[in-house]
């Protein structure tokens, strides 16, 4: 179904794995259009519940973007790009209402630390290094990294990485709080499969809209509050509040059904 990705979908963890290991997993025009369609299948298959991306072998997550096709474009060539894979890939994984965890099992260069910050948050192998180097090719970057950068590390730091194309490592990444966890090499899906595990036993649709609001408060959204207000309103009318707060009273474990 998919020519440069491989999935498995497991007790309702869907795991996405980029598979061009001959070219440390970079992001090409095959690989955005794959990602954009098993996104469709994220979105549309009920028995997905949550999502792990990661890259095959153990020294890349996604090297960057295929630099030979970025030979011959001009200004609105290169903005059709963008603008492509920021509808078709990364505002579907950062706006999806299931939960998608970046496993940063290596290099996160360009398109690929641009591709685990639109997932929901990142768990790093301790080998997994982290940069923006597209100023060493006299651009920058495309794929919204000089927003989301800036919202996870703060704007000096974001401004020092992206202008020096210096990489950092997974610890100093846990430091800016850029990822949430590192682990030994070999165990970054599996740690991120036993968060996403905790995560499906709570409310799935109170889950999605923890999702919107936090998305709005990243985006500066002007309505975020009433946003808030609004889903926190919506909330109500579902059988998982129902269940949650009598298991609450009753002293038990709440058994959600995502209703």
């Amino acid at each position: 179904m998919y020519t440069t990705l491989l999935t498995e979908l497991q007790e309702g963890i869907f795991t996405i794995t980029i598979n061009r290991p001959d070219k440390m997993n970079a992001l090409n025009v095959n690989v955005i259009d794959d990602l954009s369609k098993v996104m469709d299948e994220v979105y549309s298959n009920q028995e997905i519940k949550s999502v792990v991306i990661t890259g095959s072998g153990e020294k890349s997550f996604v090297a960057g973007a295929d630099i030979s096709e970025f030979i011959g474009l001009d200004a609105n060539g290169g903005s059709a790009m963008a603008r492509k894979a920021k509808i078709a890939v990364f505002d579907k994984i950062e706006n999806c209402p299931k939960p998608i965890v970046a496993a940063v099992n290596g290099f996160a260069l360009g398109g690929g630390c641009e591709l685990a910050m639109a997932c929901h948050f990142r768990i790093a192998s301790e080998n997994a290094k982290f940069g923006q180097p597209e100023v060493n090719l006299g651009i920058i970057p495309g794929y919204g990294g000089t927003q989301r950068l800036t919202n996870l590390i703060g704007k000096g730091k974001a401004m020092e990485m992206i202008m020096t194309a210096d990489m950092i490592t997974a610890d100093e990444a846990k430091s800016l709080g850029l990822v949430n966890h590192v682990v030994a090499a070999g165990t970054v899906v599996a740690k991120a499969k036993e968060i996403l595990q905790k995560i499906q036993t709570k409310a799935g649709y109170a889950v999605s809209m923890v999702i919107a609001c936090v998305n709005d408060a990243a985006t500066n959204n002007p309505n975020g509050f009433e946003n808030e207000i609004n889903r926190f309103g919506a909330c109500f009318t579902t059988e998982d509040m129902v269940e949650g707060t009598k298991a609450f009273v009753e002293k038990r474990k709440p058994v959600f059904k995502g209703k």
